[in-house]
C-alpha cells in the first residue's frame, strides 16, 4: 500500500513532494467539494498585511490556525477557507509615507488624499507572492484565489451593515478608553501599533517649584464647572518643561 521511503530523500524534498501532490491533485478544493450538504463550520482568521515580509512568528499562528479547520473538516464538516488580507492600518501610511519622502498628516494633505491612498492601495501587495509561498509551504489550507480585501467596497460596506444590526439591537453604547496618542500622525495608537516602534528613553527636563501669592485658587470639578478652593497650608505651583529630542 505505501511505497518504500528513500533513505537519500530529504525533508525539504519531500514536502515540496506532498505539496506539489496537494496542488496537482486539487486535495484541498475536493475537501470541501466533496462535503457539500455536511455541517457548516466558520472559523474567522484575522488576515495579515501583505506589505510586511512573513517571520518565523507567522509560522506558528498559521499552524495553529490551520489545525482547526482540518480537524473539524476531518470530522465531516464544510469548512470554507477563504483568505483575507488586512489592508488598513498606520503601519501601511508610514511605509507609503517613507517611500514618498513624506513627514507627517499635513504634508499628506499637501500630497493629495486620493493619490496617497492609491499609493498604500499599491503597497499592501508587495510581498502578496511571499506570503502564498509561505502559506504553501507550511501547509496552510486557504483560497488564495479568492480572498477578501478590507479596502474592497463589498468588505467595508458588509462592515457598516454589521455595525448598523448591532445598533438596531441597542448593543452598541458610548464609553470613553484612554489610548495612546501619536500627536505626529494626529491619530490614536492600538496596542499593536505601540508596540512595533516603542523603546524606553531618556530626556532631559526642568521642574521649578515656586510660592504662590494666591490663597484662593481655582480647580476643576469636570469639564467646565470650575470651584473655588482654598488651601488650609500655603500653595505652591510646578512648572515642567520638556523638550524631547
Amino acid at each position: 500500500m505505501y511505497k518504500k521511503v528513500s533513505q537519500d530523500l530529504t525533508v525539504v524534498e519531500r514536502e515540496k513532494a506532498i505539496e506539489k501532490f496537494w496542488r496537482d491533485n486539487r486535495i484541498f478544493e475536493k475537501s470541501v467539494e466533496i462535503r457539500e450538504g455536511h455541517p457548516v463550520f466558520t472559523f474567522y482568521d484575522g488576515p495579515p498585511t501583505a506589505n510586511g515580509k512573513p517571520h518565523i512568528g507567522h509560522v506558528l499562528t498559521r499552524v495553529i490556525k490551520d489545525m482547526i479547520p482540518r480537524y473539524k473538516t476531518m470530522k465531516g464538516c464544510k469548512v470554507l477557507r477563504k483568505a483575507g488580507w488586512d489592508t488598513h492600518g498606520l503601519p501601511v501610511e508610514l511605509e507609503v509615507e517613507k517611500q514618498l519622502g513624506l513627514d507627517g498628516k499635513e504634508q499628506i494633505e499637501q500630497y493629495g488624499l486620493e493619490p496617497f491612498i492609491s499609493k498604500c492601495k499599491e503597497s499592501v501587495w508587495k510581498y502578496k507572492g511571499m506570503w502564498e509561498d509561505f502559506s504553501a509551504t507550511v501547509g496552510f489550507w486557504a483560497d488564495m484565489d479568492d480572498p477578501y480585501v478590507t479596502y474592497h467596497n463589498t468588505f467595508i460596506e458588509s462592515e457598516w451593515w454589521a455595525l448598523k444590526e448591532i445598533w438596531n439591537k441597542g448593543l452598541l453604547y458610548k464609553g470613553y478608553k484612554i489610548v495612546p496618542y501619536c500627536p505626529r500622525c494626529g491619530t490614536p495608537l492600538s496596542s499593536h501599533e505601540v508596540a512595533q516602534g516603542y523603546k524606553d528613553v531618556k530626556e532631559t527636563s526642568v521642574i521649578a517649584r515656586s510660592k504662590s501669592r494666591a490663597r484662593t485658587l481655582t480647580y476643576w470639578r469636570g469639564p467646565r464647572r470650575p470651584g473655588p478652593f482654598r488651601p488650609t497650608l500655603p500653595s505652591a505651583s510646578i512648572r515642567w518643561n520638556h523638550t524631547p529630542k
